[in-house]
């Protein structure tokens, strides 16, 4: 089976010459992340040993808007990686030239954009993001969203601009959600599916759960989510530092908890799920 990692990590160590954002190493130890960094080789070596055959690298948010681990790694191995940018909302005229530039950059796969941090809540509602919409519509830009709050927004974008490709990130759950909490989150992605431009990440499981391996409780967000959406809207994924992290799971784990853990799923709706939808979402041919 084909599986590609809708989300990973990698990132250096914060030096004076590369800072990190204002309180990012709190960030990276209240989002449950590993404290030491990944970087591309390892990361290789572990999808290497847990049968990943791919792997969507996302720019982590304390290390401000670079992309250029992330870049160096697609292009280095550019059918085991590829990236997805993050784009200054704030500066309207130089994300637009990194739109621009995607369009000739193979290694870039699309876009992802967070609204999850006290600085980001209000960019959906005061007009930061708006310039965003129309343009990465236009030049056929998948974009990654972490917006779990403001569904309602996020429905209005996708009717607005159906020809913009939405991915919703970790099941459209907030980070920090566990259990019965999800509940609400998952009802509100469900309720997007109505949108054929909207598709979900479901990644980040096991860090949705005080339940040990298998995570049993979290079958019938999948179940729902996958018959909402369908298999060929729904991308397995990781965030593969969170587990290497607080969660204590391995990489391995992550691919089994699907393959071999949730009933619902089919043979069928696995090679969807696993990394075939995913890629083909992304222009991102399977050889």
């Amino acid at each position: 089976m084909f599986i590609c990692d809708s989300q990973v990590h990698i990132w250096e160590k914060e030096t004076e010459k590369r800072p990190w954002t204002p309180g990012g190493r709190a960030l990276v130890r209240e989002m449950g992340h590993r404290q030491e960094p990944i970087g591309y080789e390892e990361l290789k070596n572990l999808m290497d040993e847990a049968g990943v055959h791919r792997a969507l690298i996302v720019p982590p948010t304390w290390d401000m808007d670079r992309n250029d681990l992330g870049l160096e790694a697609a292009e280095k191995y550019p059918d085991r990686f590829g990236l997805i940018s993050r784009i200054p909302l704030l500066n309207p005229k130089i994300g637009k030239e990194a739109l621009y530039k995607l369009k000739d950059t193979p290694a870039a796969k699309g876009v992802r954009l967070t609204f999850f941090r006290k600085e980001e809540a209000t960019w959906l509602f005061d007009g930061t993001a708006d310039w965003y919409w129309p343009l990465a519509e236009e030049l056929g830009v998948p974009t990654m969203i972490h917006a779990a709050k403001f569904t309602p927004q996020v429905a209005e974008i996708a009717e607005q601009f159906p020809n913009l490709r939405l991915i919703l990130d970790h099941m459209g759950v907030p980070g920090g959600t566990k259990d019965e909490n999800c509940r609400p989150y998952v009802a509100g992605t469900v309720r997007l599916s109505r949108f054929p431009n909207v598709s979900v990440k479901l990644s980040s499981l096991p860090a949705k759960t005080t339940e040990p391996y298998p995570y049993k409780n979290l079958q019938e967000y999948v179940r729902d989510l996958v018959e909402a959406f369908g298999p060929e809207r729904c991308y397995w994924g990781t965030d593969l530092s969170r587990i290497l992290g607080v969660v204590g799971g391995t990489y391995s784990q992550c691919v089994r908890h699907f393959t071999e853990e949730i009933d619902c799923l089919s043979s069928a709706d696995l090679e969807q799920i696993m990394g075939s939808a995913l890629c083909r979402a992304l222009d991102w041919p399977v050889a």
